[in-house]
Protein backbone atom coordinates (compact mmCIF):
# COMPACT_ATOMS: atom_id res chain seq x y z
CA UNK A 1 0.00 0.00 0.00
CA UNK A 2 2.54 2.26 0.73
CA UNK A 3 5.05 1.48 -2.08
CA UNK A 4 2.12 2.24 -4.49
CA UNK A 5 0.90 5.36 -2.45
CA UNK A 6 4.86 6.68 -3.29
CA UNK A 7 4.98 5.63 -6.75
CA UNK A 8 1.86 7.85 -7.72
CA UNK A 9 2.47 11.66 -8.43
CA UNK A 10 0.25 13.33 -5.82
CA UNK A 11 0.48 16.40 -4.30
CA UNK A 12 1.54 15.54 -0.84
CA UNK A 13 4.52 13.35 -2.92
CA UNK A 14 5.49 15.90 -4.76
CA UNK A 15 5.31 18.30 -1.03
CA UNK A 16 6.76 16.23 0.64
CA UNK A 17 9.88 15.61 -1.79
CA UNK A 18 10.16 19.39 -1.90
CA UNK A 19 10.84 19.34 2.09
CA UNK A 20 13.13 16.07 1.49
CA UNK A 21 14.93 18.06 -1.40
CA UNK A 22 14.88 21.34 0.62
CA UNK A 23 16.62 19.50 3.38
CA UNK A 24 19.19 17.67 1.60
CA UNK A 25 20.41 20.86 -0.68
CA UNK A 26 20.74 22.36 2.75
CA UNK A 27 22.97 19.67 3.96
CA UNK A 28 25.06 20.03 0.56
CA UNK A 29 25.12 23.42 0.74
CA UNK A 30 26.85 23.28 4.10
CA UNK A 31 29.24 20.34 3.23
CA UNK A 32 30.41 22.41 0.39
CA UNK A 33 31.06 25.26 2.40
CA UNK A 34 32.98 23.30 4.96
CA UNK A 35 35.05 21.98 2.07
CA UNK A 36 35.85 24.84 -0.69
CA UNK A 37 35.10 28.00 1.78
CA UNK A 38 38.64 28.19 3.08
CA UNK A 39 39.33 29.81 6.61
CA UNK A 40 35.59 30.72 7.17
CA UNK A 41 34.16 27.46 7.13
CA UNK A 42 36.71 25.56 9.81
CA UNK A 43 35.57 25.59 13.46
CA UNK A 44 36.64 27.66 16.15
CA UNK A 45 39.86 27.03 17.24
CA UNK A 46 39.37 24.99 20.60
CA UNK A 47 37.77 22.22 18.42
CA UNK A 48 41.46 22.19 16.14
CA UNK A 49 42.70 20.03 18.49
CA UNK A 50 45.95 23.17 18.14
CA UNK A 51 45.35 23.69 21.70
CA UNK A 52 45.73 20.21 23.44
CA UNK A 53 48.82 19.86 20.90
CA UNK A 54 50.33 22.58 22.17
CA UNK A 55 49.98 22.29 25.90
CA UNK A 56 50.67 18.84 25.48
CA UNK A 57 53.84 19.95 23.96
CA UNK A 58 54.56 23.09 26.43
CA UNK A 59 54.21 20.16 29.41
CA UNK A 60 56.89 17.66 27.96
CA UNK A 61 59.30 20.57 27.17
CA UNK A 62 59.12 22.16 30.12
CA UNK A 63 59.86 18.85 32.20
CA UNK A 64 63.18 18.37 29.82
CA UNK A 65 66.26 19.83 30.60
CA UNK A 66 67.59 23.26 28.51
CA UNK A 67 70.14 22.01 26.88
CA UNK A 68 67.09 19.11 25.34
CA UNK A 69 64.63 21.70 24.72
CA UNK A 70 65.69 23.35 21.32
CA UNK A 71 65.91 19.66 20.17
CA UNK A 72 62.50 18.37 21.61
CA UNK A 73 60.94 21.66 20.20
CA UNK A 74 62.12 20.63 16.48
CA UNK A 75 61.07 16.93 17.41
CA UNK A 76 57.50 18.33 18.42
CA UNK A 77 56.79 20.00 15.18
CA UNK A 78 54.83 19.10 12.37
CA UNK A 79 52.74 20.20 9.48
CA UNK A 80 50.57 21.85 11.23
CA UNK A 81 52.39 22.97 13.74
CA UNK A 82 56.18 24.73 14.05
CA UNK A 83 57.72 24.73 17.63
CA UNK A 84 60.56 26.82 18.64
CA UNK A 85 62.27 27.46 22.24
CA UNK A 86 64.30 30.44 23.38
CA UNK A 87 65.08 32.13 26.65
CA UNK A 88 63.44 35.39 25.41
CA UNK A 89 60.61 36.88 23.19
CA UNK A 90 63.58 38.95 21.22
CA UNK A 91 65.33 35.85 20.40
CA UNK A 92 62.23 35.46 17.90
CA UNK A 93 62.72 38.05 15.99
CA UNK A 94 58.61 39.07 16.58
CA UNK A 95 57.28 42.64 15.67
CA UNK A 96 55.76 44.92 18.74
CA UNK A 97 51.95 44.85 19.43
CA UNK A 98 51.34 41.83 20.68
CA UNK A 99 48.44 40.73 22.66
CA UNK A 100 47.94 39.10 25.61
CA UNK A 101 45.59 36.25 25.66
CA UNK A 102 43.69 36.28 28.63
CA UNK A 103 42.35 32.83 30.23
CA UNK A 104 38.62 33.60 29.94
CA UNK A 105 38.89 34.66 26.20
CA UNK A 106 39.55 30.89 24.67
CA UNK A 107 37.28 28.04 26.04
CA UNK A 108 39.20 25.70 28.07
CA UNK A 109 42.57 27.31 27.82
CA UNK A 110 42.94 27.75 31.60
CA UNK A 111 42.11 23.66 32.38
CA UNK A 112 44.99 23.01 29.29
CA UNK A 113 48.21 25.48 30.38
CA UNK A 114 47.40 26.19 34.11
CA UNK A 115 46.95 29.44 35.96
CA UNK A 116 49.43 31.80 35.79
CA UNK A 117 51.05 31.22 32.52
CA UNK A 118 51.21 34.19 30.31
CA UNK A 119 50.39 33.67 26.83
CA UNK A 120 50.90 36.18 23.68
CA UNK A 121 49.30 35.95 20.39
CA UNK A 122 50.51 37.72 17.44
CA UNK A 123 48.48 37.95 14.06
CA UNK A 124 49.48 39.24 10.25
CA UNK A 125 48.37 42.27 11.07
CA UNK A 126 50.74 42.93 13.69
CA UNK A 127 53.69 42.78 10.34
CA UNK A 128 54.19 46.18 8.18
CA UNK A 129 51.40 46.32 5.23
CA UNK A 130 52.68 43.69 3.05
CA UNK A 131 55.58 42.18 5.15
CA UNK A 132 56.14 38.39 3.82
CA UNK A 133 57.25 37.38 7.16
CA UNK A 134 53.49 38.09 8.27
CA UNK A 135 51.71 35.18 10.08
CA UNK A 136 50.42 33.87 13.33
CA UNK A 137 52.51 32.95 16.35
CA UNK A 138 51.32 32.01 19.98
CA UNK A 139 54.16 32.60 22.57
CA UNK A 140 53.33 30.69 25.50
CA UNK A 141 55.98 31.26 28.85
CA UNK A 142 57.54 28.21 30.69
CA UNK A 143 57.86 27.99 34.47
CA UNK A 144 61.47 28.95 34.36
CA UNK A 145 60.48 31.99 32.38
CA UNK A 146 62.04 30.80 28.80
CA UNK A 147 59.46 31.10 25.64
CA UNK A 148 57.81 28.49 23.33
CA UNK A 149 56.35 29.85 19.98
CA UNK A 150 53.54 28.04 18.02
CA UNK A 151 53.50 29.07 14.28
CA UNK A 152 50.45 27.27 12.24
CA UNK A 153 51.93 27.70 8.46
CA UNK A 154 47.90 28.65 7.57
CA UNK A 155 45.01 29.25 9.79
CA UNK A 156 42.78 26.52 10.65
CA UNK A 157 40.31 28.07 12.65
CA UNK A 158 38.00 29.97 11.33
CA UNK A 159 34.17 31.90 12.59
CA UNK A 160 32.99 32.21 16.00
CA UNK A 161 29.52 30.01 16.84
CA UNK A 162 27.04 32.79 16.23
CA UNK A 163 28.57 33.77 13.43
CA UNK A 164 28.88 29.96 12.16
CA UNK A 165 25.14 29.43 13.03
CA UNK A 166 24.13 32.47 11.27
CA UNK A 167 26.11 31.46 7.90
CA UNK A 168 23.84 27.85 8.12
CA UNK A 169 20.66 29.10 8.50
CA UNK A 170 20.95 31.36 5.60
CA UNK A 171 22.41 28.63 3.26
CA UNK A 172 19.31 26.99 4.47
CA UNK A 173 16.86 29.29 3.45
CA UNK A 174 18.99 29.78 0.07
CA UNK A 175 18.73 26.15 -0.41
CA UNK A 176 14.82 26.06 0.66
CA UNK A 177 14.24 28.99 -1.51
CA UNK A 178 15.90 27.54 -4.48
CA UNK A 179 14.28 24.27 -3.93
CA UNK A 180 10.99 25.78 -3.39
CA UNK A 181 11.18 28.09 -6.42
CA UNK A 182 12.25 24.98 -9.04
CA UNK A 183 9.27 22.71 -7.14
CA UNK A 184 6.93 25.63 -7.44
CA UNK A 185 7.66 26.19 -11.15
CA UNK A 186 7.55 22.39 -11.72
CA UNK A 187 4.18 22.56 -10.22
CA UNK A 188 2.69 25.51 -11.52
CA UNK A 189 3.55 24.47 -15.30
CA UNK A 190 0.49 21.91 -15.92
CA UNK A 191 -1.88 24.78 -13.68
CA UNK A 192 -0.99 27.54 -16.19
CA UNK A 193 -1.62 25.47 -19.26
CA UNK A 194 -5.05 24.01 -17.43
CA UNK A 195 -6.11 27.53 -17.05
CA UNK A 196 -4.75 28.77 -20.75
CA UNK A 197 -6.96 25.51 -21.99
CA UNK A 198 -9.65 26.55 -20.15
CA UNK A 199 -9.22 29.84 -21.38
CA UNK A 200 -8.62 28.64 -24.86
CA UNK A 201 -12.19 26.52 -24.71
CA UNK A 202 -13.72 29.48 -23.24
CA UNK A 203 -13.49 31.64 -27.03
CA UNK A 204 -13.13 28.56 -29.49
CA UNK A 205 -15.60 25.94 -28.77
CA UNK A 206 -13.98 23.36 -30.95
CA UNK A 207 -10.68 23.61 -28.95
CA UNK A 208 -8.56 20.38 -28.60
CA UNK A 209 -8.76 18.05 -25.45
CA UNK A 210 -5.77 19.43 -22.93
CA UNK A 211 -2.90 16.77 -22.25
CA UNK A 212 -3.17 15.03 -19.09
CA UNK A 213 0.17 15.81 -17.06
CA UNK A 214 1.19 17.09 -13.66
CA UNK A 215 0.23 15.47 -9.90
CA UNK A 216 -2.78 13.36 -9.58
CA UNK A 217 -5.44 15.49 -9.06
CA UNK A 218 -4.42 17.89 -11.54
CA UNK A 219 -4.44 15.21 -14.06
CA UNK A 220 -8.16 14.14 -12.85
CA UNK A 221 -8.84 18.07 -12.85
CA UNK A 222 -7.60 17.88 -16.33
CA UNK A 223 -9.78 14.59 -16.83
CA UNK A 224 -12.83 15.81 -16.13
CA UNK A 225 -12.19 19.03 -18.05
CA UNK A 226 -11.98 17.36 -21.13
CA UNK A 227 -14.88 14.71 -20.69
CA UNK A 228 -17.20 17.80 -20.05
CA UNK A 229 -15.73 19.88 -22.97
CA UNK A 230 -16.14 16.88 -25.10
CA UNK A 231 -19.76 16.84 -23.72
CA UNK A 232 -20.82 20.35 -24.71
CA UNK A 233 -19.04 19.54 -28.39
CA UNK A 234 -21.16 16.39 -28.51
CA UNK A 235 -24.17 18.76 -27.55
CA UNK A 236 -23.78 21.23 -30.32
CA UNK A 237 -23.19 18.84 -32.70
CA UNK A 238 -26.01 16.92 -31.68
CA UNK A 239 -28.25 20.43 -31.71
CA UNK A 240 -26.75 21.47 -34.87
CA UNK A 241 -27.97 18.47 -36.78
CA UNK A 242 -31.17 18.22 -35.24
CA UNK A 243 -31.86 21.90 -36.70
CA UNK A 244 -30.50 20.66 -40.06
CA UNK A 245 -33.38 17.81 -39.61
CA UNK A 246 -36.21 20.35 -38.55
CA UNK A 247 -35.10 22.76 -41.63
CA UNK A 248 -35.29 19.51 -43.83
CA UNK A 249 -38.63 18.64 -42.81
CA UNK A 250 -40.19 22.00 -42.15
CA UNK A 251 -39.16 23.45 -45.68
CA UNK A 252 -40.95 20.35 -47.50
CA UNK A 253 -44.46 21.52 -46.14
CA UNK A 254 -43.71 24.96 -46.76
CA UNK A 255 -43.16 24.75 -50.19
CA UNK A 256 -46.09 22.65 -50.73
CA UNK A 257 -47.96 25.12 -49.24
CA UNK A 258 -46.32 27.63 -51.11
CA UNK A 259 -47.88 25.61 -54.50
CA UNK A 260 -51.28 25.30 -53.46
CA UNK A 261 -51.48 29.05 -52.62
CA UNK A 262 -51.07 29.28 -56.50
CA UNK A 263 -54.38 27.72 -56.82
CA UNK A 264 -56.45 29.96 -54.88
CA UNK A 265 -58.95 32.00 -56.08
CA UNK A 266 -59.32 34.36 -53.80
CA UNK A 267 -55.91 36.29 -54.38
CA UNK A 268 -56.51 38.82 -51.14
CA UNK A 269 -56.58 35.66 -49.00
CA UNK A 270 -53.63 34.07 -51.30
CA UNK A 271 -51.43 36.97 -50.86
CA UNK A 272 -51.78 36.99 -46.98
CA UNK A 273 -50.88 33.03 -47.02
CA UNK A 274 -48.28 33.53 -49.23
CA UNK A 275 -46.78 36.28 -47.27
CA UNK A 276 -47.06 34.28 -43.97
CA UNK A 277 -45.79 30.97 -46.08
CA UNK A 278 -42.63 33.67 -46.75
CA UNK A 279 -42.24 34.88 -43.28
CA UNK A 280 -42.08 31.14 -41.84
CA UNK A 281 -39.42 30.80 -44.24
CA UNK A 282 -37.22 33.62 -43.42
CA UNK A 283 -37.50 32.96 -39.89
CA UNK A 284 -36.35 29.49 -40.16
CA UNK A 285 -33.72 30.09 -42.33
CA UNK A 286 -32.57 33.18 -39.84
CA UNK A 287 -32.88 30.71 -36.86
CA UNK A 288 -30.09 28.22 -38.64
CA UNK A 289 -27.81 30.91 -39.75
CA UNK A 290 -27.57 31.65 -36.04
CA UNK A 291 -27.42 28.10 -34.66
CA UNK A 292 -25.64 26.87 -37.59
CA UNK A 293 -22.62 29.96 -37.98
CA UNK A 294 -20.33 29.48 -40.07
CA UNK A 295 -17.87 31.87 -38.07
CA UNK A 296 -17.64 29.33 -36.05
CA UNK A 297 -15.10 27.07 -38.12
CA UNK A 298 -13.06 30.35 -38.46
CA UNK A 299 -9.69 30.06 -36.74
CA UNK A 300 -8.88 32.37 -34.91
CA UNK A 301 -5.79 34.42 -36.84
CA UNK A 302 -3.43 37.43 -35.69
CA UNK A 303 -4.60 40.79 -37.58
CA UNK A 304 -5.12 44.54 -37.32
CA UNK A 305 -8.12 45.21 -35.75
CA UNK A 306 -8.08 48.95 -36.23
CA UNK A 307 -7.80 48.46 -40.18
CA UNK A 308 -10.45 45.78 -40.38
CA UNK A 309 -12.77 48.91 -38.66
CA UNK A 310 -11.42 50.97 -41.58
CA UNK A 311 -12.08 48.51 -43.96
CA UNK A 312 -15.93 48.21 -42.94
CA UNK A 313 -15.98 52.46 -42.36
CA UNK A 314 -14.64 52.71 -46.22
CA UNK A 315 -17.42 49.92 -47.65
CA UNK A 316 -20.46 52.21 -45.86
CA UNK A 317 -18.64 55.22 -47.14
CA UNK A 318 -19.16 53.36 -51.20
CA UNK A 319 -22.66 53.25 -50.23
CA UNK A 320 -22.97 57.04 -49.39
CA UNK A 321 -22.69 56.54 -45.95
CA UNK A 322 -20.44 58.53 -43.27
CA UNK A 323 -19.16 56.36 -40.24
CA UNK A 324 -17.02 58.27 -37.72
CA UNK A 325 -14.22 56.70 -36.35
CA UNK A 326 -11.79 57.43 -33.26
CA UNK A 327 -8.97 55.31 -32.15
CA UNK A 328 -5.14 54.22 -32.70
CA UNK A 329 -4.07 53.72 -36.17
CA UNK A 330 -3.13 50.06 -36.03
CA UNK A 331 -3.96 47.85 -32.70
CA UNK A 332 -3.14 44.00 -33.20
CA UNK A 333 -5.63 41.76 -32.29
CA UNK A 334 -5.53 37.81 -32.08
CA UNK A 335 -9.17 36.22 -32.82
CA UNK A 336 -11.52 35.61 -35.65
CA UNK A 337 -11.86 38.83 -38.21
CA UNK A 338 -15.06 37.41 -39.92
CA UNK A 339 -16.94 37.11 -37.07
CA UNK A 340 -16.09 40.16 -35.83
CA UNK A 341 -16.67 41.76 -39.10
CA UNK A 342 -20.54 40.60 -38.45
CA UNK A 343 -20.63 41.92 -35.65
CA UNK A 344 -19.82 45.23 -36.29
CA UNK A 345 -21.72 45.51 -39.52
CA UNK A 346 -24.79 44.44 -37.77
CA UNK A 347 -24.73 46.90 -35.24
CA UNK A 348 -23.51 49.64 -38.06
CA UNK A 349 -26.85 48.36 -40.07
CA UNK A 350 -28.79 49.02 -36.53
CA UNK A 351 -27.57 52.23 -35.98
CA UNK A 352 -28.08 53.39 -39.92
CA UNK A 353 -32.28 51.88 -40.17
CA UNK A 354 -33.00 53.48 -36.59
CA UNK A 355 -31.12 56.23 -35.42
CA UNK A 356 -28.38 58.62 -36.93
CA UNK A 357 -25.29 59.62 -36.96
CA UNK A 358 -23.55 56.38 -36.48
CA UNK A 359 -19.98 56.33 -35.43
CA UNK A 360 -17.09 53.57 -34.00
CA UNK A 361 -14.70 54.02 -30.95
CA UNK A 362 -11.22 51.59 -30.71
CA UNK A 363 -9.10 51.75 -27.57
CA UNK A 364 -7.68 48.98 -25.46
CA UNK A 365 -5.13 48.35 -22.91
CA UNK A 366 -2.81 45.28 -21.82
CA UNK A 367 -5.81 43.21 -20.21
CA UNK A 368 -8.99 44.20 -22.99
CA UNK A 369 -10.28 45.77 -26.00
CA UNK A 370 -12.95 48.01 -26.35
CA UNK A 371 -15.36 48.75 -29.19
CA UNK A 372 -18.31 51.04 -29.05
CA UNK A 373 -20.40 51.69 -32.09
CA UNK A 374 -22.81 55.12 -31.29
CA UNK A 375 -25.32 56.15 -32.93
CA UNK A 376 -27.73 59.55 -31.77
CA UNK A 377 -31.72 57.90 -32.51
CA UNK A 378 -33.98 57.30 -29.79
CA UNK A 379 -32.07 54.91 -27.41
CA UNK A 380 -33.77 52.09 -25.85
CA UNK A 381 -35.70 51.85 -22.73
CA UNK A 382 -33.61 50.94 -20.00
CA UNK A 383 -36.21 47.66 -19.27
CA UNK A 384 -35.61 46.52 -22.89
CA UNK A 385 -31.69 47.01 -23.23
CA UNK A 386 -30.98 43.29 -22.15
CA UNK A 387 -34.38 41.74 -23.58
CA UNK A 388 -33.13 42.99 -27.15
CA UNK A 389 -30.75 40.01 -26.97
CA UNK A 390 -33.25 37.61 -26.86
CA UNK A 391 -33.86 35.52 -30.06
CA UNK A 392 -37.06 36.76 -31.83
CA UNK A 393 -38.10 39.51 -29.34
CA UNK A 394 -38.68 43.13 -31.92
CA UNK A 395 -39.13 46.30 -30.35
CA UNK A 396 -42.54 47.07 -31.73
CA UNK A 397 -42.45 50.73 -32.15
CA UNK A 398 -39.21 51.04 -34.30
CA UNK A 399 -38.37 47.53 -35.48
CA UNK A 400 -40.76 45.57 -37.53
CA UNK A 401 -40.81 42.73 -40.31
CA UNK A 402 -41.21 45.43 -43.03
CA UNK A 403 -37.87 47.55 -41.49
CA UNK A 404 -36.25 44.79 -39.91
CA UNK A 405 -35.49 40.77 -39.66
CA UNK A 406 -36.87 38.47 -37.47
CA UNK A 407 -34.85 39.31 -34.01
CA UNK A 408 -31.96 37.20 -33.83
CA UNK A 409 -29.05 39.69 -35.45
CA UNK A 410 -28.44 41.12 -31.83
CA UNK A 411 -28.17 37.54 -30.52
CA UNK A 412 -25.87 36.55 -33.07
CA UNK A 413 -23.53 39.38 -32.36
CA UNK A 414 -23.50 38.67 -28.78
CA UNK A 415 -22.74 34.75 -29.51
CA UNK A 416 -20.01 35.56 -31.73
CA UNK A 417 -18.40 37.87 -29.19
CA UNK A 418 -18.93 35.11 -26.53
CA UNK A 419 -17.25 32.32 -28.81
CA UNK A 420 -14.24 34.25 -28.65
CA UNK A 421 -14.04 35.22 -24.81
CA UNK A 422 -15.65 38.99 -24.81
CA UNK A 423 -18.81 40.33 -24.02
CA UNK A 424 -21.48 42.86 -25.99
CA UNK A 425 -23.84 45.22 -24.34
CA UNK A 426 -25.89 48.14 -24.91
CA UNK A 427 -26.71 51.35 -22.88
CA UNK A 428 -28.01 54.81 -23.56
CA UNK A 429 -25.66 57.82 -24.57
CA UNK A 430 -25.56 59.72 -21.44
CA UNK A 431 -26.01 63.12 -22.17
CA UNK A 432 -28.68 61.43 -24.94
CA UNK A 433 -29.96 61.00 -26.86
CA UNK A 434 -28.03 57.89 -28.71
CA UNK A 435 -27.29 54.69 -28.05
CA UNK A 436 -24.21 53.01 -27.16
CA UNK A 437 -23.23 49.37 -28.69
CA UNK A 438 -20.06 48.15 -26.11
CA UNK A 439 -18.06 44.94 -27.55
CA UNK A 440 -15.29 43.62 -24.73
CA UNK A 441 -12.52 41.56 -25.81
CA UNK A 442 -10.22 39.58 -24.19
CA UNK A 443 -6.42 40.34 -25.24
Amino acid sequence: MIRRLLRRDTLNRRIALTILAAMLASLALNALFVQVAGVWARPPIDRTGLLEQMAATTKVIEAAPATLRPQLATAASDARLHVAWHNDTADFGLPDGNTALQAGEVPGIQALFGTGRQIQVFSPDDWPRGSPDAHYVALVQLLDGSWLSFIPPERTWGLSAPTRIAVIITLGLIATLLVAWFATRQLARPLQRFASAARRFGGDLRAPPIDSEGPDEIRQAIIAFNTMQAQIQHFIGERTHMLAAISHDLRAPLTRMRLRCEFMEDLDHQHKLIRDVEEMQSMINAALAFFRDDTVLEQSTVFDLSELLQTIIDDYRDQHLAVDFSGPAHLVYQGRPLGLKRVIVNLLENAAKYARHPGIALSGDDQRVYIEVRDQGPGIPEADLERVFDPFFRLETSRNRNTGGVGLGLSAARAIVREQGGELTLSNRLPGPGLVARVELPR
